[in-house]
């Protein structure tokens, strides 16, 4: 087959970043739906801390068998699928009376997320040339807050709209539809994986694992996709909880309800900026190592600043406690963009980058899962949310940690020097 023109490469790559940040909608939708939730079906703290994790419930289990399907299933197939899991989960869940049933179907729209979000970054490393890979890698990292962040904006105004299509059950129909624009754009610009060429080399003579037993062999037994997994998964978790109690944190403060969604949505906005300079960053020379820590300290420092209090009700100023988890966002987004390039240069083929992100996005799942229960632990045990700075410094301090090994791995891998 003739190569794609560039002007198809790239519109193939965006597209698979819009489609991850429709799928992440699905995961941010519940923050600002929280209030009415909890209010509609009677759902205290504990019960609202797994909804918001229940959707990583597939990740957590399934994200390393999915990955490694979608690079034998084919990859466009896979992000059609997801898309499509997503839609009818969405659609029925409008329709739920009870905790039980949303639990359920926030696990089969965290399925069709990782289906939509596996694939993506293969797809982008095949259509997008070598000079430009880490900017797009960097682009794609920030598919999670921008859909975050539009469902953090957008949510509080459509909730409260009320009628047939407002409330939070016109919310989850709103996004349905989106997802099915979304499915539409997928099926008809990117081509299916037998026509897409690779505009950098990709693939052309790397060797193809015979089996999906060989890929899985050939993952788990690599060190670099631990590495990064484990490092996405303590970042992942306390980001999640940060921004998943935001608006409620907000509300119980006594912040006017028109600002909490606006205030929420900058703050998982602001991410973006983190994940898009990592890619730039990293064009320019910087190390990843360098990134990684900057980003794990600025995470610990500023949820310290945000949630500390000392001699039981001082704490820092509401507006620097705001600056401070705007930084908590922003600077930590350094993490995710830096550790997508580095799903795709330390997997251990490029037929195994859906594997080594569905490992990753594993064991992001898991942190995400854990994270927000934990913390709304801590912050029920303590009566309020003084003490939840605790629980995201410590898994800064595991990913500083983990950074330790990351940097050997790299000296242990001239070509990665080289391209990085």
């Amino acid at each position: 087959n003739a190569p794609m023109p560039p002007q198809a490469n790239d519109t193939a790559a965006w597209i698979a970043v819009l489609a991850g940040v429709s799928a992440a909608l699905h995961v941010g939708k519940l923050a600002p739906a929280l209030p009415a939730l909890r209010a509609a079906l009677d759902i205290d703290l504990l019960q609202a801390g797994f909804l918001l994790s229940m959707v990583q419930l597939a990740g957590m289990s399934l994200g390393l068998l999915i990955g490694l399907s979608a690079d034998g299933w084919g990859l466009r197939r896979s992000m059609l699928t997801g898309l499509v899991l997503q839609i009818v989960a969405s659609t029925v869940g409008a329709f739920a009376r009870d905790t039980w049933s949303l639990l359920g179907l926030r696990a089969l729209e965290g399925l069709g997320f990782l289906l939509v979000v596996m694939p993506a970054p293969a797809i982008i490393r095949q259509v997008v040339s070598n000079t430009r890979l880490s900017r797009m890698l960097g682009v794609w990292g920030a598919y999670m807050p921008g859909g975050t962040a539009v469902a953090l904006l957008v949510g509080p105004w459509w909730i409260g709209l009320g009628g047939t299509w407002g409330g939070w059950q016109g919310w989850w129909l709103l996004l349905s539809a989106i997802s099915l624009m979304t499915a539409v754009l997928v099926w008809r610009g990117i081509a299916p994986d037998g026509l897409r060429s690779p505009s950098n080399g990709a693939n052309a003579n790397a060797p193809t694992p015979a089996s999906w037993l060989a890929r899985l062999r050939l993952t788990l037994g690599s060190k670099g996709p631990w590495l990064v997994a484990l490092c996405f998964a303590v970042y992942a978790g306390q980001w999640q909880a940060v921004i998943g109690f935001l608006p409620s944190i907000y509300a119980q403060s006594g912040v006017d309800a028109a600002w909490i969604g606006v205030m929420s949505a900058l703050v998982a906005a602001v991410n973006m900026i983190g994940n898009i300079m990592s890619g730039r960053m990293l064009q320019r020379g910087w190390r990843p190592i360098h990134l990684l820590r900057i980003g794990y300290l600025a995470m610990a420092f500023g949820a310290f600043l945000c949630f500390a209090q000392w001699g039981g009700a001082w704490q820092v100023p509401a507006a620097l406690r705001y600056l401070a988890v705007l930084g908590f966002s922003a600077v930590g987004g350094l993490i995710p963009g830096t550790l997508f390039m580095l799903s795709v240069r330390l997997a251990p083929s490029d037929t195994t980058v859906s594997t080594t992100v569905g490992f990753m996005q594993q064991l992001s799942a898991l942190g995400q899962f854990a994270g927000p229960p934990l913390v709304a632990m801590v912050a029920q045990a303590a009566g309020g949310w003084q003490w939840t700075w605790l629980v995201t410094g410590s898994c800064s301090a595991i990913g500083l940690g983990i950074t330790i090994w990351v940097q050997r791995q790299l000296d242990a891998s001239p070509r990665l020097t080289e391209v990085i």
